[in-house]
């Protein structure tokens, strides 16, 4: 495999169940359902891990999934081109602000202070964004977060004065790093978490020679991605080509109308 759009996987498929869900109402677009495809995947090599990634699928645990909705279409794959990426002036204030920041990457884990973090990162956004949440287990983290990572899976852990602050869930891929999921105490807003994860990792592919960082979905009017279109540029892909085919990733500029 290489690193641009003619990515063609030749190696051998790991065996896996695959499913699909009943609708049920999606998170990003209202009066919506939403239906995913899965595949579980005991044994998923990083080769095969990026393959699935550059195609549009995404990594939860032992999880791989892509959604399949009726009549909808609205979730587009994005990932940010790292080589010319400028930093916004706002963004090195971010930078700035986090001088003092450890980062520690290490094997994803799971500890109390991660349920803790999590649960009142979660409760926060259920006050603030009007987010769904209960609290999670132990069990949920664990398969969520923990699970299926083998040797591609990190954690990237920021701390202030030796306490956990925010923990970022990525995979290592072939071509890029895979954004999966951030959570931060939401008692530091200065420090802009959220924003200095992403610049971490892109300067992490950086340091690797990795093109890409992948951040998932992008849905025209959902609030909760707001803040991609900050982290440009940007490649778009808009279908979910089979393990076979070539994906077709096109340059991506969000009008300013939608920004």
């Amino acid at each position: 495999m290489n690193n641009r759009n003619n990515m063609i996987f030749t190696g051998k498929e790991p065996s896996s169940t695959d499913f699909c869900m009943l609708d049920y109402e999606c998170a990003y677009l209202p009066e919506k359902n939403v239906r995913m495809y899965y595949k579980h995947i005991e044994k998923a090599t990083q080769s095969y891990n990026t393959a699935l990634i550059h195609r549009g699928w995404r990594r939860f645990g032992s999880y791989y999934f892509h959604p399949i909705c009726n009549g909808c279409n609205e979730c587009k794959s994005v990932r940010i081109d790292v080589n010319n990426y400028i930093l916004s002036k706002s963004q090195r204030k971010s930078i700035k602000r986090n001088d003092d920041t450890e980062i520690i990457i290490r094997k994803p884990s799971l500890t109390q202070d991660h349920i803790d973090l999590y649960n009142k990162y979660h409760t926060f956004k259920h006050q603030k964004d009007n987010w769904s949440h209960r609290n999670i287990s132990p069990r949920e983290y664990k398969e969520n977060f923990v699970e299926g990572a083998h040797e591609f899976g990190k954690e990237v852990l920021y701390l202030k004065e030796g306490k956990i602050i925010g923990i970022d869930l990525i995979d290592i891929l072939d071509d890029g790093i895979s954004s999966i999921y951030f959570f931060y105490d939401p008692d530091h807003p200065r420090l802009s978490l959220g924003t200095y994860s992403l610049l971490y990792q892109i300067e992490l592919a950086k340091i690797l020679e990795l093109p890409w960082v992948y951040l998932g979905y992008w849905v025209e009017g959902c609030k909760a991605f707001a803040y991609k279109p900050n982290f440009k540029p940007q490649e778009i892909l808009s279908d979910f080509p089979s393990i076979h085919e070539v994906a077709h990733w096109k340059p991506f500029e969000v009008p300013k109308k939608m920004v």
